[in-house]
């Protein structure tokens, strides 16, 4: 489980460590960190040619250290000191070991250039300076020093200007712009190093599943099981207009995980899906109902119907202009920002300018399981605990591939799991198949329905 924590978190976990440990030791730990992943991602250093963009306090210390570790190693380093006030050990350190400090000649071309203009304290935006350096390195590889500058790092929102990175080494944890869209797309591949933090974090409200976790939540048959004891989802999704709603929506669901898959809405569906899924079955008892997607106006009865039964409900598409019905239930609400909009009476450019404040109002609005989908989509449960999704291809934005996750979802939640790790599976899941069907190609939804088997079976395997 990749865990991030707050600022003011990690400061104090910082602190109480700091107090068990010779003076600078946190730093050294960093520094080295850096170093190692910039030689890692040079191939060496020797003959190298790094850019350090230094800017006050301990984060451009950390550069400046990893600077003269670089420079012992055979790299030309360069320091570009963007402040009045510098890290003054670390620029000591740095010429020691044969560093240069100054304007960077126009002549030298870099081969990376390291941010450590602003660390985790600071505020949101980059001055005219720093905005000036970064445009002067343009084109060259960039890594960031635990967050690029200039994003909000508790958000993952991106208000002004910032540094787009390469690769970023963050220490100790993960901070929520790792995960959280629109700032994870400035961090680049993100490289975490310890640095002795874990006895001192407290739990985080911030997480993202790796395959490990996902494994152990994926239900099992048990051996003296059958189709009813796996759980039974029930489908009312499409309508005459919209018959691929249901059809997706019923491959979702037909992915294995539950016992049964019953499918109670528009006729002129019920004959297509009988046709692609001769398994499915009609109305009767479910343990879970997926609604809404393609449903038209038949989405606000369908909804109250199945609220009617008391089983979780995955609240889709049509259906969410109706979700306060199912506030305070054992319901998973899936909205995009379009529609999640439309819910809260926000602009959708606010919405997707800042996922993890919108899903979390949304949840205690609604005192629901809320999945926002997106890039990184944000599952969020009443109270502010989040689950971000990190799996998935940018070829994974296609028609009806939502209508294949609410099935999903509901097929999860059918089986047992709570509406949290529903949620938080099912977009894991689906964001894993959809990369395995895709094998960085185009794909359609019914691509990812078709992949979840074999993707669970890898999952589930001994």
């Amino acid at each position: 489980m990749l865990r991030a924590h707050t600022v003011e978190e990690v400061r104090a976990a910082e602190a109480a460590l700091m107090a068990t440990v010779p003076e600078g030791t946190l730093m050294q730990r960093a520094a080295y960190g850096l170093a190692n992943a910039v030689l890692d991602l040079l191939g060496g250093g020797y003959g190298r040619r790094v850019l350090l963009l230094v800017g006050p306090g301990h984060n451009g210390g950390d550069a400046l250290y990893a600077g003269a570790v670089l420079a012992r190693r055979g790299a030309l380093v360069e320091a570009w000191l963007l402040s009045t006030t510098v890290h003054e050990a670390g620029l000591a350190a740095l010429r020691t070991a044969g560093g240069r400090v100054g304007t960077p000649r126009a002549a030298v071309r870099f081969d990376v250039v390291v941010d450590g203009i602003v660390g985790i304290g600071g505020r949101p935006g980059l001055r005219d300076g720093a905005v000036e350096a970064l445009a002067a390195a343009a084109g060259i590889p960039v890594v960031a020093v635990d967050t690029p500058s200039g994003v909000d790092v508790d958000s993952g929102a991106t208000p002004g200007e910032h540094v787009e990175a390469d690769l970023t080494v963050t220490f100790g944890t993960h901070k929520a712009c790792h995960l959280l869209d629109p700032a994870a797309l400035a961090c680049g591949a993100v490289d975490l190093v310890d640095i002795g933090l874990d006895p001192f974090l407290p739990p985080a409200a911030i997480e993202a599943l790796q395959p490990e976790d996902v494994a152990a939540m994926l239900p099992v048959p048990d051996p003296d099981g059958h189709k009813y004891t796996r759980g039974v989802v029930g489908i009312r999704a499409g309508s005459d207009a919209y018959p691929g709603a249901g059809l997706l929506s019923v491959a979702g669901a037909a992915c294995g995980l539950a016992g049964m898959v019953r499918y109670d809405g528009d006729e002129s569906v019920l004959d297509l899906v009988r046709a692609a899924h001769p398994e499915v079955v009609g109305p009767g008892r479910v343990q879970a109902w997926v609604v809404g997607s393609g449903s038209d106006a038949a989405a606000e009865p369908a909804l109250r119907d199945a609220l009617a039964d008391d089983v979780p409900v995955v609240v889709d598409a049509d259906a969410l202009a109706f979700a306060d019905l199912a506030r305070g239930r054992d319901a998973v609400l899936t909205p995009h920002a379009g529609e999640l909009s439309r819910m809260l009476g926000v602009d959708r450019e606010e919405i997707e300018a800042e996922p993890l404040a919108h899903a979390r109002a949304a949840a205690d609005r609604y005192d629901a399981v809320v999945l926002l989908k997106g890039r990184h989509t944000v599952v969020a449960r009443p109270g502010g605990r989040v689950r971000v999704t990190t799996t998935g291809t940018p070829w994974l934005a296609t028609a009806g591939a939502g209508d294949v996750l609410g099935g999903l979802v509901g097929a999860l939640l059918a089986t047992g799991l709570d509406p949290f790790d529903a949620a938080s599976v099912g977009s894991w899941l689906h964001g894993a198949a959809a990369t395995l069907a895709s094998q960085d190609g185009p794909i359609v939804a019914g691509d990812v329905a078709a992949a979840l088997p074999d993707l669970i079976a890898s999952l589930t395997a001994p």
